[in-house]
C-alpha cells in the first residue's frame, strides 16, 4: 500500500510539473487574444493615411503581445513530399514566411543567401511558403542550398489552427526569430522600398535587417545561456 502512494505521489508530482514547464503564452492564443483589436486600429490609420501610427501599432503588438511568445508546433512539408514539424528544428530559427506571388527587391535573395553562407551552422534558416508545391519548387532555385525551403498548401490543411494564424494575422513576407525553445523573440516585416531600387541598395537594406535580428537572436541565447551558467554556480555554493 505504501508503495502505491509513493508511486502515485510521484506520479502526481511529475505530471504538475511537467505543466509548469509548458510554455502557455502560446502564439496562437496571445494573437488570438489582441489581433482584433490591432486589425480594426491599424485599418482607421491606413484609411487616414497616418503611416507612422501603423507602424507604431504593429511594433507595439510584436514587442507587447508576441515577442516571448512560443511559437505552436505544425506540420509542414518539404519539396520531398516528407512532413516534418516545427520541434524537429532543434536550433534557432530564422524563420522567412513568404509566398511565390509576393515580389522581392533585386537584392532580398541574395542578402539572405549570404547570411545562409554565413550562419547555417548556427541556426536553421528556413523560408514558408504559402503555396502549392509546383509554384514552390520553381522559386525554390533562387535560395542557397542552406536554406531550408518548406511550403503550406492550405487546400491540405483546413483544420490547422495554427496555419492559419499564423499566415492571416501578421502578413507576409514576415521574419520570425525564435530560440531553440521555439520563444520568439523578434518578428520583422520584409523591407519595404520600391522594386525598382538599385540592386546595391536592395542589398544592403534587406542584409542589414537580416543580420541585425539574427545578432538579437545570438545574444538572447547566449544571455540565457549565461543565466543558466549563473544559476548553476549559485546552486553549488
Amino acid at each position: 500500500m505504501g508503495r502505491k502512494l509513493l508511486l502515485l505521489f510521484l506520479l502526481i508530482s511529475f505530471t504538475a510539473l511537467s505543466q509548469d514547464l509548458e510554455p502557455r503564452n502560446l502564439f496562437s492564443k496571445v494573437i488570438g487574444e489582441n489581433i482584433k483589436s490591432y486589425r480594426q486600429k491599424s485599418q482607421e490609420a491606413y484609411l487616414e493615411g497616418d503611416f507612422e501610427r501603423a507602424d507604431f501599432l504593429f511594433d507595439s503588438l510584436i514587442n507587447q503581445v508576441v515577442n516571448d511568445s512560443y511559437l505552436d508546433n505544425f506540420k509542414v512539408k518539404k519539396l520531398s513530399g516528407r512532413k516534418i514539424e516545427l520541434n524537429d528544428f532543434e536550433r534557432p530559427i530564422f524563420l522567412m514566411t513568404y509566398a511565390s506571388w509576393c515580389t522581392p527587391g533585386s537584392g532580398e535573395i541574395p542578402a539572405l543567401n549570404d547570411v545562409a553562407e554565413k550562419y547555417n551552422k548556427e541556426i536553421d534558416i528556413v523560408v514558408l511558403f504559402w503555396d502549392s508545391k509546383d509554384k514552390v519548387k520553381k522559386a525554390s532555385k533562387e535560395y542557397h542550398k542552406k536554406i531550408t525551403v518548406l511550403y503550406i498548401d492550405e487546400k491540405e490543411n483546413k483544420h490547422d489552427h495554427i496555419v492559419e494564424t499564423l499566415k492571416h494575422s501578421l502578413g507576409f513576407p514576415t521574419s520570425f526569430f525564435i530560440d531553440k525553445n521555439k520563444r520568439i523573440v523578434d518578428v520583422r516585416r520584409g523591407v519595404l522600398h520600391p522594386y525598382n531600387e538599385e540592386y546595391n541598395i536592395s542589398f544592403e537594406l534587406n542584409y542589414n535587417s537580416f543580420l541585425n535580428g539574427i545578432s538579437l537572436l545570438k545574444n538572447f541565447n547566449s544571455d540565457n545561456n549565461n543565466n543558466l551558467i549563473s544559476k548553476d554556480n549559485q546552486a553549488k555554493q
